[in-house]
C-alpha cells in the first residue's frame, strides 16, 4: 500500500496589495467627506460676466425658533397651530427660511419640518452661523 505524504503549503509571503488598495480607497474617501463637512458646500469657481443683476428673494418667509421654543412667523410669535395655518396660507413654491436656535429643543425643530412636509414645502433654507 503505497503511502502519501500530507502536502502544506507554506506562506512565505503575505499578499498585502489588496489590504493597500483597500487602505486607500478609505483613505479618499474620509479625505474628501471632510473636506464637504468642514466647507459645508462643494466649492465652485463660478465664471465672471461683464453684465450681472443680483437678484434679490422676494418670495421668501421666515420661520424662527427660539432656545425656549417659541415659534415666530416673520417675527410675530405664533403657536404651532398658527405656524401651521400661516405656512398653509403661503404658495409651495415659496422659500422658507428657517432660523432655529442651538440651544432650542430637537423636537420644536422636528415639528416645524414635519408642518412644512405635510404641506408640500419643498423650498427650505435651514440658516446656520458658519
Amino acid at each position: 500500500m503505497p503511502k502519501f505524504k500530507k502536502q502544506r503549503k507554506k506562506f512565505e509571503e503575505i499578499n498585502v496589495i489588496p489590504f493597500i488598495d483597500i487602505m486607500l480607497v478609505l483613505l479618499v474617501m474620509v479625505l474628501t467627506t471632510a473636506t464637504f463637512i468642514k466647507q459645508g458646500v462643494i466649492p465652485v469657481n463660478l465664471p465672471e460676466a461683464q453684465t450681472t443683476e443680483k437678484e434679490e428673494l422676494k418670495n421668501e418667509v421666515t420661520v424662527y425658533v427660539n432656545e425656549k421654543g417659541k415659534m415666530f412667523f416673520e417675527k410675530e410669535e405664533v403657536s404651532l397651530s398658527d405656524l401651521e395655518v400661516k405656512l398653509s396660507q403661503i404658495s409651495k413654491n415659496q422659500t422658507v427660511i428657517l432660523r432655529s436656535d442651538k440651544e432650542s429643543k430637537f423636537q420644536d425643530f422636528v415639528s416645524v419640518m414635519d408642518i412644512l412636509k405635510s404641506l408640500g414645502h419643498e423650498q427650505l433654507y435651514i440658516v446656520t452661523k458658519e
